[in-house]
């Protein structure tokens, strides 16, 4: 088995990994079924709350409060979770982390370990270190489970096997599991999975789980699912190893009753969770002996300091973003070359890599607003988008080549040409005379140019323009002028 983190250096830019994605008409078929679904059971139960908006908003103030008191929040909740009998570690960044997990795992004595809620360990490709060290992990989400025994990506915040449907979930379970006779009906592949996982859970000692939420004053981890598996993966080992990012913070347990309500309705069309886990460092007569909690800061403190972009950080990971974005419903999660994909993705994988990598992403989204809409915590994505746009404008500007250096130059020599009257004019009748060879008439009459070289290619493969008007309206109130 492989790890399934994506490392946003290496992957192809958005444009060229969305054109690939558009030619696979299963995914996108899968990917828009599996969406339109989501929506429709989320829009349903969103419809039952009269005080919808103004939960949005609540959450949206917890979340912005936490974030403009992140170090007093994170020390509290150091403090309350030591006093429970945790163990609290700092890592500053993916590399960090990884050791300390590691090197956790291996002073368990196991050399395997069970998983829950694992798109912050994707974050660090925390699986291919584990095996580099002979650990193996066992993915025990469903659909992170497929993705791993499929050698595959996960393409979705929270159903990171959106991408797949029924038969070729059967197919990966039939040749990982040896069960050439398993059907596909959904019970059928749910008790192979089943199956698989129970006998992991009674035997490996040592678990390593994600967070949805930390909160500081009890010190406590909460974690909501909806299959069973985390709450086998948070008490049955005596190892217990927690790994979030320094923006899970919630201030007081009584904010849960905010995000509990706003999480699942948003995520999977639920009033609420099937499985909600909150546990506070140790007990002599229940779950883990032993307990830890990473916090991992991994450019987040980068984040926080940008007054503008530190709204991604208030991301509770519901992934309504995703569902609702024309983008990703067309390309899927795999086009955007991280674990967050779709807008918030869009926003938070450029800057986890100080801007310097995944610098196409924030190009992936047509600024719609639909992302913001359904955002529970109502993150301005769109705003955080042209924000992150201007960033690399300006970073092109300063030497990174490439097609965004090519826009730049345009974008120059149109503002060159609308600074000025008689340059903005004298465009004009060039762009007429340079149109002419391109033009052909329809049968009313009407111009139209249906092909254009070299990159302005792109836009009428699609797409035609229609040929720019004889007389423009400042021509023709001007010599309306002369007439009368």
């Amino acid at each position: 088995m492989i790890g399934t983190g994506l490392n946003p250096r290496t992957a192809p830019t958005f444009p060229i990994a969305a054109k690939a994605a558009l030619g696979d008409m299963q995914l996108r078929k899968n990917v828009r079924h599996a969406t339109d679904v989501i929506q429709g059971k989320r829009a349903r139960v969103v419809g039952e709350m009269p005080d919808w908006q103004q939960l949005r908003e609540t959450g949206r103030q917890i979340r912005q409060h936490t974030m403009e008191h992140l170090d007093f929040y994170l020390e509290e909740f150091e403090t309350n979770c030591t006093r429970a009998g945790g163990m609290v570690h700092w890592a500053r960044d993916a590399e960090e982390a990884r050791r300390i997990i590691v090197g956790l795992v291996k002073a368990s004595g196991s050399d395997e370990v069970i998983k829950i809620k694992s798109m912050t360990t994707e974050e660090i490709q925390l699986n291919s270190a584990l095996e580099a060290e002979g650990i193996h992990p066992f993915e025990t989400d469903l659909a992170e489970l497929i993705i791993q025994l499929g050698e595959d990506r996960p393409s979705h915040i929270v159903v990171p096997a959106l991408h797949k449907n029924r038969q070729q979930i059967r197919e990966i379970f039939q040749r990982t599991m040896n069960l050439p006779e398993l059907g596909d009906r959904p019970k059928d592949l749910a008790d192979a999975a089943r199956i698989f996982l129970r006998e992991k859970f009674l035997r490996v000692k040592t678990g390593v789980s994600g967070a949805n939420f930390l909160i500081a004053e009890i010190g406590g981890v909460c974690v909501v699912e909806s299959e069973g598996n985390g709450r086998m993966c948070l008490t049955l080992p005596e190892t217990l190893i927690t790994v979030a990012g320094i923006d899970k913070i919630l201030p007081r347990f009584q904010d849960l009753e905010v995000m509990l309500q706003l999480l699942p309705r948003s995520a999977t069309g639920e009033r609420m969770n099937p499985y909600n886990s909150i546990w506070t460092g140790v007990s002599a007569s229940d779950g883990p002996r032993v307990f830890h909690v990473v916090l991992m800061d991994n450019a987040r403190t980068e984040i926080l300091a940008d007054e503008e972009g530190r709204q991604t950080l208030n991301c509770i990971r519901c992934g309504a973003c995703q569902n609702a974005c024309p983008v990703y419903r067309q390309t899927g999660g795999h086009a955007y070359g991280s674990v967050y994909a779709g807008p918030i993705g869009a926003i938070l994988t450029p800057q986890l890599q100080e801007m310097h990598y995944a610098q196409s992403l924030p190009y992936a989204s047509s600024l719609c607003g639909a992302c913001y809409e359904v955002c529970p915590v109502k993150i301005d994505i769109p705003e955080v988008l042209i924000h992150l746009r201007n960033k690399v404008v300006k970073q092109n500007t300063a030497g990174v080549a490439g097609f965004f250096d090519i826009e730049a130059t345009a974008m120059k020599a149109m503002a060159t040409i609308f600074r000025s009257e008689r340059r903005f004019r004298a465009a004009q009748r060039l762009g007429r005379v340079a149109e002419s060879p391109l033009v052909r008439k329809d049968q009313n009459g009407t111009g139209w140019i249906g092909w254009l070289p070299g990159l302005l290619g792109g836009w009428t493969q699609v797409r035609d323009l229609q040929e720019m008007p004889k007389q423009t309206f400042r021509e023709w109130w001007e010599r309306r002028g002369m007439n009368d």
